[in-house]
């Protein structure tokens, strides 16, 4: 037998509707923002993430799922969805639009790392992506809209986390300090860290090696190294949270997992997935655009891990919506009969009634025992006598009762009961 590849997961038709909930949800506040979706390619030239991500990172450096295509050319499966929305941005010439221009998008992302809770090779995403916009309250609208989104989820128990990395002329300053903080401390690091050292130290802050976080535990911290336009920025998107009764806390270390992030950066933690706490995150990254070869236009984003919610909503309890069943199961007693009722459920269908029939040949009472099991609302049997007098028994399921109706009026009941 062939199984599934490691990393990766089958959803099944038992558990597709839970799916179906986030990803409505999702369009939902999508609508309410006003942001546009998008879809970019599942796979793209790998130089568009070493330079929009990062050749620092350890998406770059170790997780990409790269090949040579048939031409020779380098490709990657994409491992996040901003550079390709970013390349989208520069290639179909979005920057000639009214600004901002704001956008969304679902999509399926491939890392190769362990897979662990909440964390597979194969996941999937929602994200927004704002271009064009450079001030707080653009900042603040983003972080709102994923507050929003888990809000609309019921997810409880998820902490806010904001800090700002400032823009290069303070980070660069940042770095240096870093550099005579961590110098002493080199030969603790990992080896990732010791080649952070050297090209981006600021990188050292998100290292996940316990003895990495050690020595970073008391590294200078960049709001203290933060620039007059940079503190300005920063303290106008916390007012707006302070206004609006979002709390937050700040924490220094953020400084996210790409390069491409500048200025404002964010988390939503839970403690409920294990050391995977992060459910949402996301930042702004004014240089990306201009990096990838467009024009320098600032931008903000965020992505959610699908998978990582729905295992924190099944941790924690939260509720999901019913899965959906058919309205009516329609049995017929033999050959005539299943015909009509085949019949029926298409002129329902038609009418936009989720209706149901036999498709195994099964006797009347199995059929109905395969009724409860899917959870129809309502059964109606057409045995010979129904086809004579185009009268159905109509049971509605939830309380056994019973009712007589004409063929022709069926819709009309059950758009009636159905409440």
């Amino acid at each position: 037998m062939i199984n599934v590849p490691k990393g990766t997961k089958d959803v099944l038709p038992n558990q597709s509707y839970k799916w179906q909930y986030l990803e409505e949800t999702a369009r939902e506040v999508a609508r309410l923002y006003n942001y546009k979706e998008v879809r970019t390619p599942a796979f793209e030239h790998t130089e568009l993430f070493q330079r929009g991500v990062g050749e620092t990172t350890d998406v770059v450096n170790k997780e990409m799922y790269t090949f040579l295509d048939k031409g020779g050319r380098s490709m990657t499966l994409k491992p996040e969805g901003t550079a390709g929305v970013a390349r989208l941005f520069i290639e179909n010439g979005l920057a000639s639009s009214p600004m901002p221009v704001k956008t969304f998008y679902i999509t399926p992302a491939f890392r190769y790392e362990n897979p662990q809770a909440g964390r597979l090779r194969e996941f999937h995403q929602f994200g927004i992506e704002v271009f064009g916009s450079s001030s707080p309250e653009t900042d603040a609208e983003v972080i709102f809209a994923a507050s929003s989104f888990l809000n609309k989820l019921k997810i409880k128990g998820v902490k806010l986390e904001i800090n700002s990395i400032g823009c290069r002329i303070c980070r660069n300053e940042y770095n240096k300090a870093l550099k005579n903080y961590f110098a002493p401390h080199v030969e603790e690091m990992c080896n990732n860290c010791r080649t952070r050292f050297d090209k981006n130290p600021l990188r050292i802050l998100d290292c996940k090696e316990e003895k990495c976080k050690t020595v970073a535990k008391n590294a200078p911290k960049i709001t203290d190294y933060l620039c007059d336009d940079c503190k300005k920025h920063f303290e106008g998107v916390r007012s707006l949270l302070d206004a609006q009764g979002l709390e937050y806390s700040v924490n220094s270390n953020i400084v996210r997992g790409l390069d491409y992030y500048s200025r404002t950066v964010f988390e939503f933690v839970s403690t409920e997935i294990g050391a995977q706490g992060t459910v949402c995150g996301g930042g702004r990254y004014d240089g990306l655009l201009e990096q990838l070869g467009g024009n320098s236009l600032p931008a903000i984003g965020f992505a959610a891990g699908i998978e990582r919610l729905l295992l924190l909503m099944e941790n924690t309890g939260v509720p999901f919506p019913e899965e959906t069943a058919p309205l009516i199961y329609i049995a017929g007693m033999d050959e005539k009969s299943r015909a009509q009722a085949f019949k029926t459920a298409l002129d329902l269908r038609g009418k936009g009634v989720s209706a149901e029939v036999d498709h195994m040949q099964r006797s009347v009472k199995a059929q109905l025992k395969y009724a409860d099991k899917i959870g129809a609302k309502f059964v109606a049997v057409i045995g010979e006598s129904e086809l004579e007098s185009g009268v159905l028994n109509v049971k509605k399921m939830s309380d056994g009762s019973c009712a007589s109706v004409k063929l022709e009026e069926l819709y009309s009941y059950l758009l009636k009961e159905d409440k």
